[in-house]
């Protein structure tokens, strides 16, 4: 990672490498130039350095405190702080005093280790990571910076020599702002960073309790914030106004995402939110995530609310999106919508809503969907459907080649007051409905540690597969839970596999990315179930830390159709391709089986194997299929 020859060469022959002439008057007074370290070894000998302003006296000393914490932003002019995360030291001194040279301050720490610290010691405006980092790879640790309050926001941008397109990708994808490859011009690496901090600096001026302002409009496209508009519903609610809210998404952004990169994905969605901005005027629109917008409409006839959504959705795919000089993209869109009048408790609650709505319009060709409120009764209903025993079932996952490990697949029942036995797919939505999911599958993950501590010594390794909700998921307070709950029955991560729905993932990406990274640190592995091929589903393969991928269930009668065979053929092929392990479910049958093994499965669930019981007494060992 040494600072090669043509980079200084280059240097020389043209002034393009030097930092603008006119980047001292970013500030404003008239700072004395930055000395650099007693440690750094100079380029200017090397690059040819733009002629500088005499010397000017020092400013005062500013605030460097965040707005977080209550003490005074730092101003706009202040100089820039940069943290330069790089164990080599040549490469760290290069970028050290090219930042200095364009009057920056430029801080170098070596280890992951210490990097939290040395962000609280130096508040700095972007961090500059190297890749490769002994222990704490670079994508890792910008994961756990990013899970850190008030750090969400801050510029990470990637310097690193790996040429694979794909580690970019996964470089953006881990929560990274930019990748910049080596070698790199100094004038290059001077705007990048430069740009980054500047446009940062902007937005969190015009955060809430920025200089008293609060945050209306975002500094890169002028549209509203997410945290306005839920203001403004919240208020809107609390007026019991009369009009709408909108949720609209955005298909296939993962397969997009994947073809056309993450800058390119970027603009795109920038360009669709302005073009449904214009399409929702006069009503304010924010972007909620990579690929959701939300409308909140006040004060129009809520008979007219689907007509909208219609013409949101159609506005959106009018036209086509131009992705480079020669490609242009059509995006589809489905919406959910629902009327304020329905006396939503407060925004979130009317957030949630209008989200499930979507999932719904997912499945009808208008691809629009009206909120219908659940009356009292049907709450009640739910709640009554859940009153009752809980009781787990068991069924083991089989590897097709053979193996020592006991694996099984822990399945939800519930046993009610007369007797009767509900199974997952009626107690799972009743939970949802009632809002009682995450306490139903902390009781489940729960009773699943138990086991795994009574079987901590036996002599075949056990391993359960637990189904949970990414409603459940995304409550930080449940991932605590769960790490603390592994460490104080010291219960190794990998004997726990969470198995998530393929539908939650796609539309939960971002906050299962977070969840897995957290998790993976202590060995708790992810299974993708009911998977069916498509270029989003495809995309997740390479996007989440997954181990296993079950087949949907139409799979296990693959030896009745050529078509399906081929199908899951194709699909274990990628999966295998993106080093996961396949696990065909529903096996009923010899010929299920035989197709599932032709197909290249690697385990295999099912009735032929053996039902679910409530014991864990397969035998793994002799197990011949």
């Amino acid at each position: 990672m040494a600072v090669t020859e043509n980079v200084v060469a280059s240097a020389r022959a043209t002034r393009a490498e030097t930092p603008p002439a006119d980047h001292w008057q970013r500030w404003v007074g008239t700072p004395a130039p930055v000395a650099a370290p007693s440690n750094v070894v100079p380029l200017t000998a090397a690059i040819a350095v733009a002629p500088m302003p005499p010397p000017m006296p020092p400013l005062p000393a500013l605030e460097t405190s965040q707005p977080d914490d209550g003490a005074t932003p730092l101003a706009l002019d202040a100089p820039y702080r940069v943290l330069i995360v790089e164990d080599d030291r040549s490469q760290a001194l290069f970028a050290q005093s090219v930042l200095h040279g364009a009057g920056m301050e430029a801080i170098v720490h070596s280890d992951a280790e210490g990097v939290q610290q040395a962000i609280a010691e130096n508040r700095p405006d972007l961090i500059l990571m190297d890749l490769h980092l002994p222990g704490l790879d670079g994508m890792r640790l910008t994961a756990l910076i990013r899970q850190q309050p008030g750090q969400q926001l801050l510029p990470i941008v990637f310097l690193s020599g790996d040429p694979d397109p794909e580690r970019q990708f996964e470089v953006l994808d881990s929560g990274a702002d930019d990748f910049l490859s080596k070698p790199i011009r100094p004038r290059h690496l001077i705007a990048a960073v430069s740009n980054r901090i500047r446009r940062a600096r902007a937005q969190a001026a015009s955060q809430p309790g920025a200089h008293g302002a609060p945050a209306m409009n975002n500094p890169e496209t002028g549209l509203p914030t997410r945290h306005h508009v839920m203001q403004q519903l919240a208020a809107s609610l609390a007026h019991r106004d009369h009009g709408g809210l909108f949720f609209i998404e955005v298909a296939s952004a993962l397969g997009l995402r994947e073809r056309y990169g993450y800058a390119a994905f970027e603009r795109l969605m920038v360009q669709a939110a302005q073009r449904l901005a214009d399409a929702a005027q006069p009503h304010l629109l924010a972007r909620l995530n990579d690929n959701s917008f939300l409308v909140l409409a006040r004060g129009v006839d809520e008979e007219s609310l689907d007509k909208m959504a219609q013409h949101l959705r159609e506005q959106l795919s009018a036209r086509a999106f131009v992705i480079r000089d020669d490609e242009s993209v059509h995006l589809r869109g489905v919406v959910g919508h629902a009327q304020l009048s329905l006396g939503f408790s407060d925004a979130g609650t009317a957030l949630e809503a209008v989200e499930r709505t979507t999932l719904q319009a997912r499945l009808l060709s208008a691809g629009v969907a009206a909120h219908v409120r659940r009356e009292d009764v049907a709450a009640q209903e739910h709640l009554a459907l859940l009153e009752g025993q809980l009781e787990l079932a068991y069924q083991p996952i089989v590897a097709v080649a053979g193996g020592d490990t006991a694996q099984y697949q822990v399945l939800l029942r519930l046993r009610q007051a007369d007797g009767s036995v509900l199974t997952a797919g009626q107690v799972i939505p009743a939970a949802e409905a009632a809002g009682r999911i995450a306490d139903l599958d902390q009781q489940v993950l729960d009773h699943a540690l138990g086991l795994l501590d009574l079987y901590r010594h036996a002599t075949q390794p056990l391993h359960l597969f637990v189904s949970q909700s990414l409603r459940t998921l995304a409550r930080d307070a449940f991932a605590d839970w769960l790490l603390e709950s592994l460490e104080r029955r010291q219960i190794p991560g990998s004997a726990v596999v969470i198995d998530v729905r393929l539908p939650d993932a796609l539309i939960h990406t971002v906050t299962l990315q977070q969840f897995c990274a957290r998790m993976s640190a202590v060995g708790v592995r992810f299974c993708l179930s009911q998977f069916e091929p498509g270029s989003d589903a495809n995309a997740l393969l390479t996007q989440l830390p997954l181990t296993y991928v079950r087949m949907a269930a139409r799979f296990s009668s693959a030896h009745a159709n050529q078509h399906t065979r081929d199908e899951l053929r194709a699909a274990i092929e990628n999966a295998h391709r993106a080093g996961l392990q396949i696990i065909g479910q529903q096996i009923e049958d010899p010929q299920a089986a035989a197709a599932m093994w032709m197909g290249g499965v690697d385990f295999i669930q099912g009735n032929m194997v053996q039902s679910a019981g409530s014991e864990l007494n397969f035998d793994f060992h002799n197990a011949v299929l």
